[in-house]
């Protein structure tokens, strides 16, 4: 969880122990996971704020953004573009008292409603704001260095780890973010790989995951106006295509709906565009 001008933003970052080599192998000092989709969320409501000088003014109150974390929420938290992440088991999820502007796709808002829990028609994921948001990852977008870019899942990413084509998702945030933008094309089981990647007119697609869901990549799709669209048969089936169809979808809903009253602020004109 990561606090921007004191409101808490909640991103999916444990602490998990890594080997070690030497005398210390066997005890393990844990650290943060750092996978680069779930860092994505507090980076956009920092851009979302700039340099607005802002007072909280519903402090306790957590935000979700970015990420299938639908299940980290508790009563009285905003909801702002997140998802539900399939392999969560649906008892694990609040059954009220959320305060839903927007969710990732139609398929997240169905199963909210499944659970009394109202949300708008309200979708996208807010990582697609970022050529918005940064406007020098929109420069670094115009030089390519990489033909292809290979994104798996954190979970698939040690199988994958001798692929010339891999990105690691545990790199460094804004290394993630420049490799992405800077492919001719991007594949593979992230998420947050094929999102930001679309999200910059780079043509991508989802390769099938070991060990995740596929509700979160349907899920985005639809809520990007593509519900006919299907994740790749196989890694090598996404290495050989040529990308789903451009989003359809406009920004504009997704920025109006940025709970700009957790900071006491009425909706700023023109904040978050062509920044």
């Amino acid at each position: 969880m990561t606090s921007v001008s004191g409101v808490r933003v909640v991103a999916w970052n444990p602490r998990r122990r890594a080997a070690r080599r030497g005398p210390l192998r066997r005890v393990g000092l844990p650290a943060r996971v750092d996978n680069f989709g779930d860092l994505i969320g507090p980076l956009v409501v920092r851009r979302m704020l700039g340099d607005l000088r802002v007072r909280p003014g519903r402090s306790r109150t957590r935000l979700l953004t970015v990420g299938s974390i639908l299940h980290l929420a508790r009563p009285g938290d905003v909801v702002w573009g997140s998802g539900r992440n399939g392999k969560v088991p649906a008892e694990r999820h609040e059954r009220g008292g959320l305060d839903v502007r927007a969710v990732r796709g139609p398929s997240t808002r169905a199963f909210l409603a499944e659970r009394g829990v109202d949300a708008p028609a309200v979708y996208g994921d807010p990582a697609l704001l970022l050529p918005l948001l940064v406007p020098e990852l929109r420069d670094a977008a115009g030089t390519k260095r990489y033909a292809r870019t290979h994104v798996p899942n954190l979970n698939d990413h040690a199988a994958w780890s001798g692929d010339p084509d891999v990105l690691a998702p545990t790199a460094p945030l804004r290394e993630c973010l420049e490799r992405v933008v800077r492919s001719e094309f991007v594949y593979g089981s992230s998420l947050h790989g094929v999102i930001v990647a679309e999200a910059f007119g780079v043509p991508a697609m989802f390769a099938p995951s070991q060990h995740e869901d596929v509700f979160k990549y349907h899920d985005y799709l639809s809520g990007t106006g593509r519900p006919e669209a299907q994740v790749a048969g196989s890694v090598a089936e996404a290495r050989a295509g040529r990308g789903y169809p451009p989003p359809a979808w406009d920004p504009a809903p997704l920025l109006a709906a940025f709970p700009w009253d957790l900071w006491g602020v009425e909706s700023p004109p023109g904040r978050g565009e062509g920044r």
